[in-house]
């Protein structure tokens, strides 16, 4: 289990043989682990390996694989079905908005709201008035909102709290709880109930002095609730076919989520401990992305945006591309290259009939290895790692021998890549004065058009990389700026089209970095990887229960709580991250958010939350589905005990954990992506072999964005890793879409060189600043470009505001600096 766990030590075959290597692995990690173990255990593994050793091959190759297969289940699993999405199911959002522990707090909602009913309504039901009463009540309790005394302010939220859960007491299953939800939640939105709660929720985030988050709770629930709802049916319109607008309420003419962002940042400063803070990320996560938009709003916004400008249309739909790909096997690992070594020195003396079986096999599936077993490979990614060829069976792979089948067992490869090329402008360039200054010796800057004196092969090559020229949305915005930068005065006001995004970027603007540093925080504290500190602020405050677990299930119980609302709480934020980064850039390409990510650190930290057992992550079953809302409200609750417990649901994989693994490496690539300056930190920091343990994953988008995250890199980290990682290689080739002329996976791209990374990151910022300081800073104006007001009666007849002390010292002023003067009258008229 050591040997496959740790990976084989590879080295020179000539030295060691397979036996001598499994041998010293076993004895190095016995040596190790003496301390921390058993003597008797100890012993016991050491003969296991004595046992193993004295196998013959064969029958060794047997033991590991079937130890293989007992040990990680995941190595034979098939493929994830998965789909990309915005958001889960919405009764599973609306189940993770409240933790376990908040369960007696829906009986306490129902108890205000009955309270409330019954003293205008003693003999019907709720599900029994009809619409003018509800309406009415609505109006009445949004009147109670408004009282002065804070307990009677909570009871009223409680009752609307329990409005918009779907007065749960008088329905017998969730769909009619869900169907009561949505008719009372747009019953308290057309009586303006969302706005006053804004309000009250703004008041109580001011009250420093209130250390209790009683009026804040109910309200962030509300708030998500209705946006929840909201969502779920604004593209179709509303409860009567009225279609919903795609906006936010504004407090104090800014979107709601500056108001969130603030919470967020008061949290992690220290002054208010007390938030909710897994409720404040939902909340700014969802109205986000209900007034930006979500991932197929973002592809319309995108073409939309390509036909203003008249640009070509789009080459694809890359998210019906990702939807359509398979996932690929994960790389092999190193006691599979010991085994390929192996049947390669026994290939001579095998029958041609086996041979061809093996072919036959590998030919079934371009996407899949020899071998589809899975394990952790770390040692095949030191460069130094392995001298001999790598990967013997995997170049047969690639290339069989032309061995004749019969047609029924061929089966269709997938023609062409899932992506079209693409060419930069700066490739063709690049290109171009490279041929020049080879054939001809001279060169001619940007003319991308002249080809006299080249051969016709050349001719050729530019009409290709021509043709798959791809000019982007950020290409015409930065040209744009330019302009505006160079020539001030003619060019004019810029006509800001004042949409959402741009609204959410002049809000957010002042105090971007701080608020992204306060998110950062919060995913550090809530990622698995980070270990309990004392000064690390407290993500847990609203889920801890006030009288601390006495049992063993009461314990088992709050550790799954804990562990989901952190899941959830990194859910949240890497979905907010995502999508502002991608709308920001959308909208302006300096409307620049990741810089202040990279300044504070999100690399690290994300590689840091990718240092895991990944599969372990996406698998685990943090969840107790049978005190999930609305469940436990519906139906009486069984006995928990600890064996259901452990069982946890029977879904495949985590939607949720899965959804934020992606979301974090797309983050990921916005980062890095064109920056070679924080390429070099993915290489730093040693992100292959952790990037290589998330392709275990077999989902295809998951490993889309781990590859291109390789890909980038590849170029760094030398031959000999590319060498020892050929199966990584050609999955790169058959899933990243390539840049024609990109040597990716080579060293010979100018970009390889060493770089001024800190010139490249201050140009920059320099950029970023000088479109901040002429759109949104009014007050840091060049005087040098305002207009002079040359009539005398206007100027002299401006107010000037003097000076207190130069009032009271008018007399001295007049007597020191006008009569006590001579004035030579001639020179004054001259």
């Amino acid at each position: 289990h050591g040997v496959l766990r740790e990976g084989v030590p590879t080295c020179k075959r000539q030295q060691y043989s397979t036996q001598c290597l499994v041998g010293r692995k076993f004895t190095r990690r016995r040596r190790k682990s003496a301390s921390s173990q058993p003597e008797s255990h100890t012993k016991k593994e050491n003969f296991d390996c004595k046992q193993r050793a004295m196998l013959p091959n064969k029958s060794r190759g047997e033991f590991v694989r079937n130890q293989r297969k007992d040990s990680e289940g995941f190595s034979e699993s098939p493929d994830l079905e998965f789909e990309y999405a915005d958001t889960d199911k919405w009764s599973a959002e609306l189940s993770e908005l409240y933790s376990y522990t908040e369960g007696p707090e829906f009986l306490l909602n129902r108890k205000c709201f009955e309270e409330e009913f019954r003293i205008h309504v003693s003999d019907k039901k709720w599900t029994e008035l009809d619409v003018a009463q509800h309406r009415a009540h609505a109006m009445r309790l949004l009147d109670g909102l408004e009282v002065i005394t804070r307990e009677k302010r909570l009871k009223v939220a409680r009752a609307i709290l329990y409005m918009a859960q779907g007065t749960f007491a008088e329905c017998s299953s969730e769909a009619q709880v869900q169907h009561w939800m949505r008719y009372n939640i747009f019953l308290l939105l057309d009586v303006g109930t969302f706005t006053a709660l804004v309000e009250l929720l703004n008041m109580e985030v001011d009250n420093s002095a209130a250390c209790s988050s009683a009026v804040r709770k109910p309200a962030i629930s509300l708030a998500d609730i209705m946006h929840q709802c909201i969502g779920l049916t604004h593209l179709s319109g509303g409860p009567q076919g009225r279609p919903l607008k795609q906006s936010s309420p504004l407090y104090n003419n800014e979107p709601i989520s500056v108001m969130l962002f603030g919470m967020v940042t008061k949290f992690c400063s220290g002054h208010a401990p007390h938030f909710p803070m897994k409720k404040v990320l939902l909340l700014l996560w969802k109205s986000i992305l209900f007034t930006l938009g979500g991932f197929e709003q973002l592809q319309t916004i995108k073409v939309h945006k390509r036909e203003q400008l008249r640009l070509p249309p789009l080459p694809e739909d890359s998210i019906r591309v990702i939807r359509s790909m398979r996932a690929a096997s994960p790389p092999a690992s190193a006691s599979d290259l010991i085994e390929q070594q192996q049947k390669r020195a026994r290939r001579e003396h095998k029958s041609l009939t086996k041979q061809d079986n093996l072919d036959a096999f590998n030919e079934k599936d371009p996407y899949k290895s020899d071998d589809p077993r899975e394990d952790e490979d770390d040692n095949d990614d030191n460069d130094n790692s392995m001298e001999v060829e790598p990967f013997p069976m995997e170049r047969d792979e690639v290339m069989p021998p032309p061995i004749p089948h019969p047609p029924s067992e061929r089966v269709n490869f997938p023609k062409g890549l899932p992506w079209a090329p693409k060419v930069r402008e700066k490739d063709i360039e690049h290109f171009l004065e490279s041929s020049r200054s080879k054939f001809i010796g001279y060169t001619l800057g940007n003319d991308t058009d002249t080809v006299v004196g080249l051969p016709r092969p050349i001719h050729e090559s530019i009409r290709t990389l021509k043709q798959h020229k791809y000019i982007s949305i950020a290409e015409i915005q930065i040209a744009k700026e330019d302009e505006f930068q160079k020539t001030p005065l003619s060019g004019g006001e810029e006509d800001v089209e004042m949409c959402s995004t741009e609204l959410l970027y002049q809000g957010i603007l002042p105090s971007l970095p701080q608020y992204m540093i306060a998110l950062l925080k919060i995913l550090l504290a809530a990622a698995p990887t980070s270990k309990a500190k004392t000064d690390s602020i407290n993500i847990l405050a609203d889920v801890l229960p006030e009288e601390m677990p006495t049992t063993v299930l009461q314990s088992m119980k709050l550790g799954v709580d804990v562990n989901r609302h952190k899941e959830i709480i990194v859910k949240a934020i890497s979905a907010i991250l995502l999508l502002l980064l991608k709308h920001f850039k959308l909208n302006h390409i300096y409307q620049y958010m990741a810089q202040h990510l990279v300044f504070a650190n999100c690399i690290p930290l994300i590689l840091k939350f990718f240092n895991q057992n990944i599969m372990s992550y996406i698998t685990a079953k943090n969840s107790i589905s049978v005190l999930d809302f609305p469940y436990c409200v519906v139906h009486e609750l069984p006995e928990l005990t600890a064996e259901s417990l452990e069982a946890g649901d029977i879904n495949q994989f985590c939607w949720r954990n899965l959804f934020s693994c992606i979301n974090l490496l797309r983050i990921l690539n916005k980062l890095t992506k064109w920056k070679h300056s924080r390429t070099m930190m993915l290489v730093v920091f040693k992100s292959a072999p952790i990037l290589k343990r998330a392709l275990k994953v077999k989902q295809a988008m998951m490993q889309l964005y781990v590859l291109k995250l390789l890909k980038v890199q590849t170029k760094y980290l030398g031959r000999q890793w590319r060498k020892s990682n050929m199966k990584t290689m050609s999955a790169i080739y058959q899933k990243v879409r390539h840049r024609l002329n990109d040597d990716w996976a080579y060293g010979n791209d100018l970009d390889a060189r060493p770089w001024d990374f800190q010139a490249e990151e201050c140009a920059l910022r320099a950029n970023i600043e000088r479109f901040n300081s002429r759109r949104y800073d009014n007050n840091q104006s060049n005087p040098d470009f305002l207009p002079v007001d040359n009539c005398l009666q206007s100027v002299l007849g401006q107010r000037v505001d003097l000076p207190e002390d130069f009032q009271m010292n008018y007399d001295l002023w007049l007597e020191r600096e006008v009569f006590s003067k001579p004035i030579s009258w001639e020179e004054l008229l001259q």
